[in-house]
């Protein structure tokens, strides 16, 4: 039944072979198996669901009370996807833990983008966030929060970031991995090769930098690597790249990775004049 009927359709049993996909969101790597995904919440829903998404709902699961306030987003879909209604008991029995906001959806991940389909050519600005060795669900899903609030073109990840569509990330990032353009890079990907391929200075974000973003010149098209907490980036990327600092107060130099890449990319953001100044 679909979701422009009247009703959906309701299910009481949790082996239902239709929840199979429900049930496999307790793996972590249901995601790099399945080709699929699992969204959870209104708001994320309603991203997943809506034109600035580039994925689509193979299937929605709702706590009966959930469906009347979300029959309009779902009807409004040009394919609207299966929606399965079931006690929150049931939905808790299927996924292995409580599920308090009684909304849930499986997205179909499709076709893996190429970084260069994802950033404007020159001389157009860019504004790009690379994440190298990012292992954090909550730092990603921050990152891409980030990105998005500051209108970032595009994300990239090095083969040993985790992925930005795990449950908890997307969770995190308020819905922006769904609607963020991003793309993985081939491991081993050298971050400094990708700049040059696509016409940006890389920025590399270290609190060791002489150079802070107040300091120099922010380019009009900008890669800002970031590196993971402790380690940060690899000495070779520093090497080569132009390394940058945010200023802080003395004696303490340890921001957020998260936290970090969004006061930089708000520096960077209010240079090239992508924020609204309403």
């Amino acid at each position: 039944m679909r979701a422009t009927e009247a009703v959906p359709e309701t299910i009481a049993d949790p082996d239902d072979p239709r929840l199979d996909a429900y049930t496999r969101m307790r793996e972590r790597d249901f995601v790099g198996r399945a080709g699929r995904f699992i969204a959870e919440g209104e708001v994320t829903l309603r991203l997943l669901l809506g034109q600035r998404s580039r994925f689509r709902a193979e299937s929605v699961l709702l706590a009966p009370e959930r469906w009347p306030g979300l029959a309009d987003a779902i009807a409004a879909c040009p394919d609207p996807p299966p929606v399965y209604c079931a006690a929150k008991a049931v939905m808790s029995a299927v996924t292995g833990f409580p599920i308090h906001r009684g909304v849930l959806a499986v997205g179909v991940r499709g076709a893996e983008l190429d970084a260069a389909a994802l950033v404007p050519p020159p001389p157009a600005p860019a504004l790009v966030l690379g994440l190298s060795g990012l292992t954090n669900h909550d730092n990603v899903g921050s990152a891409f929060r980030n990105a998005a609030a500051f209108g970032a073109d595009a994300v990239l990840l090095d083969a040993g970031s985790c992925d930005p569509l795990y449950r908890k990330s997307i969770r995190v990032s308020a819905g922006a991995a769904l609607i963020q353009p991003f793309a993985r890079l081939p491991a081993g990907q050298d971050w400094l090769e990708v700049a040059d391929a696509l016409g940006l200075q890389a920025l590399a974000l270290s609190p060791g930098a002489a150079e802070t973003l107040e300091d120099g010149a922010v380019p009009a098209r900008a890669l800002l690597i970031l590196g993971t907490e402790g380690p940060g980036l690899d000495a070779a990327t520093l090497a080569r790249a132009r390394p940058v600092r945010i200023p802080m107060a003395a004696g303490f130099d340890s921001l957020n990775v998260a936290t970090a890449a969004g006061i930089a990319l708000h520096a960077i953001a209010r240079v090239q004049g992508r924020l609204d100044r309403a």
